[in-house]
């Protein structure tokens, strides 16, 4: 690509790069091995999750030099770095799991952190788990420098007995272990082949899920989420994002321009046509707030009820990521949304286009067995349903795709745990009963804190082939490899006297996700004397620490569970100053 000549005098790398003054500055730049030319272009922040913790993790190393020659063919100096990355595959079921949701924030603040003290230029931002998505995406929108965001990709899907297989199929392996349904042999076969590659886990958990959500939100280039991670080819995808981000830095595009109220609607479409994780309802919110969008779970929610699900998707449906690519990936998904009219055609992305001019590149068309027709769908609502009532004022979410209409509504008594260990610990012994609600309470973001997820015990439920027979709320989280009747999100959370916290073994529970319904049958004077008899926030022992200060900083779950006060409050944007 031709590359441009840039002013630097009002781009933040002046500060460290031009003028007598910075000679030290500079000085430190030759040390690196940097010439005069690359001193005075504009620097662009390179930031990846790159670490040991996880195969989603692994190969980003490897495509963030491919988006170093893609900024350099555009006339910039990339400057790579690192930041941390919690993988919730391996901190699921244990203590591990509190620091996941709070890791999100933190990518986010050292993401900032490093491009503030740096003062680089743009940035582009390679993720590959879960929270390190939404986190780099966020820190995207904060900056509002000129960003392009890329995936790492998914892992290849692992093969058994003629059937592909993802670590979801080992969770709930786990728990037909423990129901005496598996030997120890079978379950070491299936730990050992359902993970053949590096990559982000397979199904429309979360991780593809908010992949999806980067290319909707027009924050990533068009298909680039698709190819999984062990293909060389996704290094093309690095190139061509590395040099998207010089073209944005010369025509002046930034990130709030591309996140609006209209691209986190499209959003919200692709999570729920898609099947795809709940946690969208946590990252949508958060992504929107550092924009200064108001924007939260029950808009989310709003999107999700009258948005067809017709991408056949695991963990409710039958196809893994690797699928989805291979037949035209997100691009034909939109391609059908919009079709019916649920795309906002005018929304512009990071090649400069609008969405609209985007999908009209597309030439493919759905399937029919991965992507099914949007005009005919595998269910006319979306796979994800919001939920409210006097269990929930402030909201609860459960993912519905895969699910009939009589397995959408549940009533029963509720078997309250007051921490997952507790239910866990029931689960395996088999201390439930069929027909019951189970409730797995004080695991909010504040009250965990941490905002856990509870794979482990709802695999486990699956595993002993309970899931059709019981349901689960919490006030937590469920990755999004859960499937059965489970409602997370439960707000407000019972560490702020929600009426979660408030409930009783026995108390009736009814989860209508065809109403939207999540409600206790205790009388709202009944409630009120509860409340009054209620005797604080369950203690734990996190009195010190980062978790410690994200109990005292983090928000709500229906605002996204965010740790600052956002868009709305700055007085600065840092790409200005």
């Amino acid at each position: 690509m031709p590359t441009v000549k840039f002013d630097k005098s009002k781009l933040p790398s002046r500060h460290v790069t031009e003028g007598a003054s910075r000679a030290p500055h500079r000085s430190y730049f030759y040390a690196m091995g940097l010439n005069d030319e690359e001193i005075h272009q504009p620097f662009v922040g390179v930031a990846t999750c790159w670490n040991e913790a996880a195969p989603c993790n692994i190969s980003l190393n490897r495509q963030a030099q491919a988006v170093k020659i893609g900024v350099k063919n555009g006339g910039g100096t990339p400057r790579e770095f690192t930041t941390i990355t919690v993988t919730d595959g391996i901190a699921m079921g244990h203590e591990g799991m509190r620091s996941s949701l709070a890791s999100r924030d933190a990518i986010t603040d050292t993401v900032e952190l490093t491009m503030r003290g740096h003062c680089y230029d743009a940035l582009v931002g390679l993720a590959g788990c879960d929270k390190s998505l939404p986190g780099m995406m966020m820190a995207m929108v904060r900056l509002n420098v000129p960003s392009v965001f890329i995936y790492g990709g998914s892992i290849l899907p692992g093969r058994l007995d003629g059937k592909d297989i993802t670590v979801q199929d080992v969770f709930e392996a786990v728990g037909q272990h423990q129901a005496g349904n598996l030997s120890d042999e079978a379950l070491a076969i299936i730990e050992r082949v359902a993970c053949p590659s590096a990559g982000a886990c397979g199904g429309q958990f979360t991780a593809n899920t908010m992949a999806c959500v980067s290319e909707a939100i027009g924050l990533a280039l068009p298909n680039s989420s698709g190819a999984p991670a062990p293909y060389e080819s996704r290094d093309q995808y690095g190139v061509a994002s590395g040099e998207a981000v010089m073209r944005l830095l010369a025509t002046g595009l930034r990130p709030r321009d591309i996140v609006t109220r209209k691209s986190l609607e499209n959003a919200a479409r692709v999570v729920a046509c898609t099947g795809g994780s709940t946690n969208a309802g946590l990252h949508l919110p958060a992504i929107a707030h550092e924009a200064g969008i108001d924007f939260d779970l029950f808009d989310v929610c709003e999107i999700f009820k009258d948005t067809p699900y017709f991408v056949d998707m695991k963990p409710g449906g039958q196809y893994v990521a690797k699928d989805l690519y291979e037949v035209g990936g997100v691009p034909v998904v939109m391609k059908e949304l919009r079709k019916i009219g649920l795309i906002h055609e005018d929304c512009i992305t990071v090649t400069g286009r609008t969405m609209g001019e985007e999908l009209d590149l597309i030439t493919r068309e759905a399937d029919g067995k991965v992507i099914h027709p949007a005009a005919t769908p595998l269910t006319e609502t979306g796979g994800v349903v919001g939920l409210r009532g006097n269990l929930a004022p402030d909201g609860a979410i459960v993912k519905v795709a895969g699910m009939t209409a009589d397995q959408q509504v549940f009533t029963g008594p509720a078997r309250v745990f007051e921490c997952e260990e507790d239910a866990f610990e029931a689960v395996k012994n088999r201390a439930y009963n069929e027909g019951e609600v189970i409730v797995i309470r004080n695991e909010g973001p504040r009250g965990g804190p941490g905002m856990r997820e509870m794979l482990a015990t709802t695999s486990a439920i699956s595993g002993q082939g309970m899931g059709k027979k019981v349901a689960l709320i919490t006030d937590g989280r469920f990755s999004g490899a859960t499937r059965g009747f489970c409602v997370g999100h439960v707000g407000p959370e019972a560490a702020v006297g929600g009426p979660i916290g408030l409930l009783q073994d026995g108390d009736m529970i009814t989860i209508n996700a065809i109403t939207g319904e999540l409600s206790v049958a205790v009388s709202e004077a009944e409630l009120d004397i509860r409340r009054k008899a209620w005797s604080g926030p369950r203690e734990t022992i996190y009195e010190t620490g980062a978790l410690w200060k994200y109990a005292q900083l983090v928000g709500p779950a229906v605002k996204g569970a965010v740790t600052h006060p956002g868009a709305t409050k700055e007085k600065h944007v840092y790409a200005d100053l």
